[in-house]
């Protein structure tokens, strides 16, 4: 996606400009509404920002769906929080007609939970500056992933509404575990995505920078990679290991061999990847080791490599018969593949992207998000509909402000096409 400052002008005036999409208004109208939105959007989204949420403090996240439920009501929202005990209260919120049928009804997907503690705010301050290249940036913990997406999405069923183009139901789900799996909210994902003929995604666009800073692509997602967790543990026989070497059993040498066999599962033509990233055991150096584990991480793009993936771990078996071992996890996300429903979404996207000079890109990312989930259903799912910037769950996380009006303008005009 061009930045703004790069998108080419038409050759006709905008009052007299036919939008070649179809839609009621010209995406040059909604973008000229975005634009005035613009700070308000911007308040909205420092406010999230400033009510620090991580995923595993409920009071956190519950304060900052708080915020985003009082928001809903202004705009003349349905809210209906799905009350959780260990994470923060689920919201969803529903704008527009009440749809009797899917065909009516579309699924903006979200969350408020981040990845950073309570105080980090007192090292990475809610702020606006510019960056190395002067463009304005808004700066701190959660503003690209993702309550710069969560406020864009506010604003433009604000403008829809304002302009009586909010035709259809929306509804806005704003999860609270997304960053640890979501173990809660999945379910209630899923049973909403089945009521909608299509979900966007509100987490940041994939974007690529070119040698001066500027951006390049800041593309609309059509395909994630599914994602998987194991742990293995190997329980062998502690010795001294001068005196009983014979005696022991190393669980730790039983564990090198199994990395060496799960890392030759990786078939990178088939973007399936498989990582040990942490792994341990042991006591002291003069001891044989007793006990051993090692995490793994399975990154899969292909929904049918899942069973696949899940059988060889299950059939993982020790060298050393004295050795026995013990394997837990599974596939937590399923992939999201590019399915005619979903290339179809980004179509229309483009379209509309095009009509504001706006040349929108698409790309396949082997991070995962909750549409991960709704894709797997069937239902066609566009993601990274929210912010363009950089450094998600890093300290310099931050949003490019230059964007904020063209994307809000674009998901305001998915909306109501």
């Amino acid at each position: 996606m061009t930045t703004p400052s790069k998108a080419k002008s038409g050759s006709r005036t905008e009052s007299a400009m036919e939008p070649a999409s179809g839609l009621p208004v010209p995406m040059r109208a909604l973008l000229a509404g975005a634009r005035r939105k613009e700070a308000a959007l911007i308040s909205f989204a420092e406010r999230l920002v400033r009510a620090e949420s991580p995923s595993d403090t409920k009071s956190a996240v519950d304060a900052c769906g708080l915020l985003a439920a009082e928001q809903a009501r202004i705009l003349g929202g349905r809210v209906k929080a799905h009350r959780q005990r260990e994470y923060g209260d689920v919201l969803e919120l529903r704008f527009g007609p009440r749809a009797k049928t899917a065909a009516n009804r579309t699924l903006l997907l979200g969350h408020i939970d981040t990845v950073w503690p309570i105080g980090t705010l007192k090292t990475m301050p809610c702020r606006i500056a510019p960056d190395q290249s002067q463009e304005k940036r808004l700066w701190g913990p959660g503003t690209l992933d993702m309550k710069v997406g969560v406020a864009m999405a506010f604003t433009a069923i604000e403008m829809l509404a304002e302009a009586e183009l909010l035709n259809q139901e929306i509804i806005v789900l704003l999860n609270t575990d997304e960053e640890i799996g979501s173990p809660v909210s999945r379910p209630i994902t899923e049973k909403l995505a089945a009521e909608c003929s299509a979900v966007y995604v509100l987490e940041p666009a994939q974007t690529a920078f070119g040698k001066t800073g500027a951006v390049e692509v800041a593309a609309y997602k059509t395909a994630r990679k599914g994602t998987g967790n194991w742990r293995i543990e190997v329980a062998g026989i502690g010795a001294h290991a001068g005196v009983d070497f014979v005696k022991g059993a190393s669980a730790l040498r039983e564990l090198a061999r199994i990395i060496e066999t799960v890392s030759e599962w990786t078939e990178l033509d088939r973007g399936l990847t498989v990582s040990v990233g942490l792994a341990g055991g042991g006591s002291k150096s003069n001891v044989i080791p007793a006990e051993a584990w090692a995490e793994v991480d399975v990154r899969l793009a292909r929904k049918a490599d899942g069973a696949g993936i899940a059988r060889k771990f299950a059939s993982l078996k020790p060298q050393d018969k004295r050795c026995s071992l013990t394997v837990t996890g599974g596939v937590n996300r399923p992939p999201m593949e590019r399915t005619r429903g979903t290339a179809a979404l980004y179509e229309k996207a483009r379209a509309l992207a095009a009509e504001m000079g706006i040349d929108l890109a698409e790309a396949a990312t082997g991070g995962a998000s909750d549409g991960n989930f709704t894709s797997a259903l069937g239902i066609a799912t566009l993601d990274g509909m929210g912010a363009v910037g950089e450094g998600a769950h890093a300290s310099h996380e931050s949003v490019l402000l230059a964007h904020l009006a063209p994307r809000t303008a674009l998901l305001a005009g998915m909306l109501a096409g």
